[in-house]
């Protein structure tokens, strides 16, 4: 990524490309729930000493999947994405590529098979631009392995809303906006509870009740209750 990108990944997000605004500014506000300022310092040296040693210690593994994508078709290992986080700020967000080469520029042509309906999230259990190993990769979340990275680098917290797309945002009610309160996450309640399956008014309302509830307890208790969701492969796809 170069220096441009991360300078324009640091500013807060308020339009799109075409200038378009993305949300009224004034709409955000500030947080209804603010954690204290100890929750919030402990919660950040659990986010930076839990996803550095996971990055350690699942280095062989990372190394693993990054070789079999790019044995499997020659393209790049990394698939960058700009996200949406706290604030509206904007930033690169990395997963292992688990879509064929130039899947992402065929995403309107898929947009009639969603599974989540006339919905702001696009999923779809089937989707053909998924490579064999994306699809493994997928199923056992593998895929956002990368993020662990954010996480260290502040751009995301270990728990917390998923972070949405800039045109996903472009189309959030009032109440969604909400989501945008607290540093996106790795999981979440509703990644706990269903995942993919879980429709998006949904998601909205399991994020809303974090935000509200928000607490290092709340965090530990998702962390330990991903491990079991993950392995059950419920809702991934």
């Amino acid at each position: 990524m170069s220096a441009a990108s991360e300078d324009s990944a640091a500013r807060d997000l308020t339009a799109l490309a075409d200038g378009s605004p993305l949300y009224d500014a004034d709409s955000l506000g500030e947080p209804t729930t603010r954690p204290d300022q100890l929750t919030a310092t402990a919660k950040r040296l659990l986010d930076v000493l839990v996803a550095t040693l996971l990055l350690a210690l699942l280095l062989p593994l990372l190394l693993v999947i990054a070789f079999t994508i790019k044995v499997g078709d020659g393209g790049p290992v990394l698939f960058w994405q700009e996200r949406i986080g706290r604030s509206g700020r904007r930033f690169w967000f990395p997963k292992f590529r688990s879509m064929c080469v130039g899947g992402e520029r065929i995403h309107h042509l898929m947009l009639h098979q969603n599974d989540h309906g006339d919905s702001i999230t696009f999923k779809m259990r089937n989707d053909p631009r998924i490579t064999r190993v994306g699809r493994l990769l997928r199923i056992l979340s593998l895929d956002e392995l990368p993020q662990l990275y954010n996480v260290v680098k502040g751009d995301m917290s270990l728990v917390g809303p998923r972070p949405p797309l800039p045109d996903e945002v472009a189309r959030y009610s009032s109440l969604e906006l909400r989501r945008l309160e607290v540093k996106p996450g790795l999981t979440c309640l509703w990644q706990v509870s269903g995942r993919s399956l879980i429709p998006f008014e949904q998601q909205v309302a399991l994020d809303i009740e974090y935000i509200e509830r928000q607490s290092l307890r709340l965090d530990l208790e998702l962390l330990v209750r991903t491990i079991p969701a993950v392995l059950s492969c419920k809702g991934a796809f």
